[in-house]
């Protein structure tokens, strides 16, 4: 069945139906609805999504909430109505009507014998005509504002109010369409969020027909065809599966193999976070559609591993053939490879060689060896073998990534890896005083990263949503260098590229017969540990040896056209987001209701607007209230809630551009935060500020500065479960390592990490500040040991709002750190911004303000806007 139609979340509406109105006040509380839905079209939304009740499959009980989009179909100015002589409307006569006016043509012979018949019908089709006229003057669609109705009542008040339109919806429901009283258990009516602020809101600016919006006002982010985008972008709700008859196949495949346990990871053969649809195998047993976890079945039950970040989703989102493991909670397991570890005995336990890495298929060889188990590899995937409707894989077009971004070509860095490869030692054991033999030299090195790959050639592709990568491997020997891609996706530019840079292409599957025959001749090659552990049982243990990857360590450090890049990249998503934070503030302050799928969605246009956009860098966190406690929470459309101006709003979010990759979170509050809000918001603050402005010597690693973003929130007996902050790449993927906070990997200048501790109250709010900063050498005013010391230096340019700072707790430097950053980024964005003056005003606004809420007479406070 087709999936219906969206909640109402800003967006224009466009029919051919005759134009109804499409906002309801109270007034509209007595009359019946002009089309109810049938039981069948019926779509409720669930009460912990919204604060609002709507119907979501008639145009007739859409709620506007949005003036910043052009209306097609608009009349450009209003009918005007014939009057007579006396000044009064002229009424136009209905067919029906008694007492016609005679004929002129009735005394003509033949009058009802087909003469005159014509001129008859045209005198009618004026009639109609001039009626349909008249009948538009008033069938005009109204936008109207929503008015709060409950800025100064409790939320008793609200609870009374709502249950007595309920109360009369269903009265009238019952009276005027008895044959769907059951669908109508809520208001029509749509409440603004409260708002704490004593002044009524503002009313909503009439509708100008004919408008024709600018492409440069903030208040229209129409980019393109974003109408035709929004309209086209149909989301189905997405129903819990039921694995029942999945898990069934696979046990029955399993005991054909003599299989104790199957193990589905969430990687695919190339060891990537983010995955094609064709490889979201772990997705499609169990159900859940995190980015992280692991399945598990055994011959009598399920279970599902991940860690903190999607502990709620994933409880959502698996039936009840599952049980769900939260790994690194007090009494459970780190992780799936501990838990099998304490529960197998005499056990085989299968899994896909390519899905995971060597390193992780050693270490499970190493623990469950000494309990007679072992891993099993079936010759096939278990889960392709009930996957019925699997998605083909991808066959986009691969395409060049230009020096003038990357800054080195590719042949420089394949000569790099080349120069890395001859000073590997030997393979000579430390007893042998013998010369190493040809057998035991490194010849080449085989690069199954999909990031490193696409690096290494200065090649980019679609293969994966988010990430510009490629399905592919990449073999690089002393003098020679083989390709492993789908022929499909190479178009004559691309493959006259790769000829010129020395690189041979063969087909992706070629892979498996090329190692097998040893193509690349006598020695051994270097592989990564994350490597599959496919690829080191084809070579066996001979002709193999594990080092950690130069090619990734080569990418993580940038070169001077690549931070440039950075720079200017965070710059132009800067701009975007002080667009998009100007414009949610007015259209909340105006009193519209915007869902979270929603702003992501504006936030969007605004970056699709940039030179060099290439899409996003991740699916929009877009948060408010509890969902913003959740660290990967992203809005579905179909389930979005309202942005609430009493809790904070949560985005992170950020885009791919040729120059860069943008990583970027703000929490914001558009009402009157609470004292435990300001708190905590504080404690994250200077987390932030403290990483942000550390200053440590040369072989200092992230994971010994960790400790810096959360001392602060230590103090309160606060702490975030997931990492401070990653590596990201210069248009690749937005995680990137070795190196992290949570990594034992040395800073050196050049790499670039993200700054983003937070706190989040499970099941009321949340909040995470982000920047992305590059490591710099600094200067200090001694030079202990040297010129050694090392910074950061930061990318982001987008103000931290400073409403749910408590003054009281920071320092005169963190005090100084906010006002100066608020201040960098006035300067830098506001020459971008003179086509925008709300985003202008925004900005200057930000950037002067003071930190907090003013205190006044009699204990209370004032906003200092």
């Amino acid at each position: 069945m087709a999936p219906p139609p969206p909640p109402p979340i800003c967006f224009p509406f466009t029919s051919k139906k005759p134009k109804r109105r499409l906002s309801w006040s109270s007034s509209d509380s007595r009359q019946p609805l002009p089309h109810p839905p049938s039981n069948d079209q019926k779509v409720i939304r669930h009460p912990s999504f919204s604060p609002t009740s709507t119907y979501t499959t008639q145009a007739d009980g859409l709620t506007f909430h949005s003036d910043s989009e052009k209306y097609d179909e608009l009349p450009s100015e209003l009918p005007v109505l014939q009057k007579n002589e006396k000044g009064r409307p002229k009424l136009g006569r209905s067919n029906t009507m008694t007492g016609t006016k005679k004929s002129t043509t009735s005394s003509k012979w033949g009058y009802g014998w087909g003469v005159g018949k014509k001129d008859k019908e045209k005198e009618r089709e004026k009639e109609v005509a001039m009626n349909e006229k008249s009948t538009s003057q008033v069938d005009l669609p109204l936008y109207q504002p929503v008015i709060r109705r409950d800025s100064k009542s409790t939320q008793a008040s609200r609870s009374t109010q709502r249950t007595q339109d309920t109360q009369r919806t269903q009265e009238t429901q019952r009276t005027h369409a008895s044959q769907n009283s059951k669908a109508s258990g809520q208001s029509q009516e749509t409440y603004r969020s409260g708002g704490s602020r004593s002044t009524a809101p503002k009313p909503r600016p009439p509708l100008t027909y004919g408008h024709v919006l600018n492409p440069q006002d903030s208040t229209s982010t129409l980019v393109g065809s974003a109408f035709e985008r929004k309209i086209n972008d149909v989301e189905s709700i997405r129903m819990k599966p039921d694995t029942t008859d999945r898990l069934d196949e696979m046990r029955r495949l399993m005991a054909k193999d003599n299989l104790d346990y199957y193990v589905v990871p969430s990687e695919d053969a190339h060891g990537s976070e983010y995955v094609a649809a064709s490889d979201k195998r772990r997705e499609f047993i169990s159900g859940f559609t995190g980015s992280a976890g692991q399945a598990v079945v055994t011959r009598s039950s399920a279970y599902l591993f991940t860690d903190s970040r999607y502990w709620l989703q994933a409880q959502d989102e698996i039936d009840h053939n599952w049980t769900l493991i939260k790994c690194g909670s007090p009494g459970a397991p780190a992780d799936w490879i501990e838990w099998l570890e304490a529960r197998v005995k005499g056990s085989r336990i299968g899994i896909d060689a390519r899905m995971i890495s060597h390193e992780k298929a050693t270490l499970i060889n190493t623990k469950i060896n000494g309990k007679d188990s072992k891993l099993v590899y079936p010759p096939q995937n278990l889960v392709d073998l009930i996957w019925v409707e699997k998605p083909t894989k991808s066959l986009e077009m691969v395409y060049i990534q230009s020096t003038q971004f990357a800054g080195k070509d590719a042949t420089y860095k394949l000569d790099k890896l080349r120069e890395w490869i001859r000073q590997q030692p030997h393979a000579v054991p430390s007893y042998s005083k013998q010369e190493a033999t040809p057998s035991q030299m490194h010849v080449g090195t085989l690069v199954t990263s999909l990031s490193c790959i696409a690096y290494l050639l200065n090649l980019r592709g679609s293969d994966i949503p988010y990430n510009p990568l490629f399905h592919g491997y990449l073999f690089v020997s002393l003098d020679k260098a083989y390709l492993f891609v789908e022929p499909q996706k190479l178009h004559e530019e691309v493959s006259g590229y790769l000829d010129s840079i020395g690189v041979q292409k063969k087909s992706y599957t070629d892979l498996w017969p090329f190692l097998r025959r040893r193509e690349w001749g006598e020695g051994k090659v270097l592989i990564a540990p994350q490597t599959s552990y496919a690829i080191s049982l084809m070579l066996t243990h001979f002709r193999y040896t594990i080092a950690p990857s130069y090619v990734e360590h080569m990418m993580s450090i940038k070169n001077e056209t690549e931070i440039d890049g950075m720079r200017r990249a965070y710059l132009r998503d800067g701009v975007s987001f002080v667009r998009f934070l100007a414009w949610l503030e007015y259209k909340l302050s105006m009193g519209y209701d915007i869902t979270e799928y929603e702003a992501g969605f504006r936030l969007t246009e605004f970056r699709r607007k940039n030179k060099f956009f290439m899409g996003l860098a991740y699916e929009n966190i877009s948060a408010s209230g509890p969902n913003a406690a959740l660290p990967h929470y992203s809005p579905k459309k179909s389930t979005a809630a309202m942005i609430s101006r009493e809790l904070p709003y949560l985005n992170d979010s950020g885009a791919q551009y040729y120059d860069g990759t943008c990583d970027t979170t703000r929490t914001v509050h558009f009402g009157r935060p609470t004292s435990e809000m300001c708190e905590a918001y504080t404690r994250v603050l200077q987390g932030h500020i403290a990483i942000d402005t550390a200053i440590f010597p040369e072989g200092t690693s992230g994971r010994q500065l960790d400790v810096l973003a959360r001392k602060a929130l230590w103090k309160d007996g606060m702490n975030y479960m997931h990492g401070t902050g990653h590596g990201f790449g210069a248009f690749l993927s937005v995680h990137e390592g070795p190196h992290s906070f949570a990594s034992n990997v040395p800073l050196v200048p050049g790499h670039v990490i993200t700054n983003e501790p937070g706190f989040y109250l499970e099941g009321k709010w949340g909040m995470r500040i982000e920047s992305a900063l590059v490591v710099t050498k600094v200067k200090t005013r001694g030079q202990f040991n040297g010129d050694v010391w090392l910074g950061f230096d930061r990318f982001t340019c987008v103000p931290i709002q400073t409403r749910m700072v408590k003054e009281s707790m920071l320092t005169k430097e963190e005090k100084q750190w906010i006002k100066d950053h608020n201040t960098r980024c006035y300067d830098k964005i506001a020459p971008f911004l003179k086509d925008d003056k709300r985003a202008l005003k925004w900005l200057k606004r930000e950037a002067e303000r003071g930190i907090g809420l003013a205190p006044a007479a009699g204990g209370l406070s004032i906003d200092w806007d």
